[in-house]
């Protein structure tokens, strides 16, 4: 086995990524797994494109530097750890945390257009995609961008009609033809995190 060995996790606003990860992460040390999200490469908000009713839509694959994004794996990859600040959207009340990334066996990267960007996703050893439903996925942005980002109802909603839904069936669920594993999350994904965890424990032992 060539060490890093690099998964891809990509997935619809709402589907469940962070929980996924957040599930997956508890079972490893630092050492074992570096996980890497694409939402803290996000350009400035002042550099986001401005919709025509003055709304900043952040759900285009323009809005992440990619660039920086492959620079960073590819140093991690390479046996070097970084550090990177927290992106905070436009929550002012949000205190950006710096995040310490350290060289591991398996490295998982997760992000909207993980899949969009030829150069990134050829760094990919596995590509898993979580599916949700629309309204589920709707339900559960609602909640997240209520409490994580500050946004109000009226914002969410627009932003999940004319940015969120487009930009997915645009750019995201077009790779479920081409992933290795797609992850059903309408109700749980608990086997599918048993398998992964499985396999993962497989690499790093």
């Amino acid at each position: 086995m060539k060490y890093p060995y690099v998964v891809g996790i990509s997935g619809g606003s709402g589907s469940g990524k962070t929980t996924f990860i957040e599930r997956l992460k508890k079972d490893f040390t630092d050492q074992e797994v570096c996980i890497v999200s694409m939402d803290n490469y996000y350009h400035p908000r002042e550099e986001q494109e401005i919709d025509e009713n003055g709304i900043r839509n952040f759900d285009r694959p323009e809005s992440i530097d990619s660039e920086a994004l492959y620079h960073d794996l590819k140093r991690l990859i390479g046996g070097e750890g970084f550090d990177r600040l927290e992106y905070t959207f436009n929550n002012a009340a949000a205190e950006p945390a710096t995040i310490h990334y350290y060289p591991a066996k398996v490295i998982i990267v997760e992000g909207l257009f993980l899949f969009h960007f030829d150069k990134i996703s050829d760094l990919l050893n596995l590509k898993l995609l979580i599916h949700a439903d629309n309204v589920k996925k709707l339900i559960r942005r609602v909640k997240r961008d209520n409490k994580e980002r500050n946004y109000p109802l009226d914002d969410v909603l627009y932003r999940y009609e004319h940015h969120v839904l487009p930009s997915y069936n645009a750019y995201i669920a077009p790779h479920a033809d081409t992933v290795d594993i797609v992850i059903n999350n309408n109700h749980n994904f608990d086997a599918a995190i048993a398998m992964l965890t499985g396999y993962i424990r497989s690499l790093v032992s």
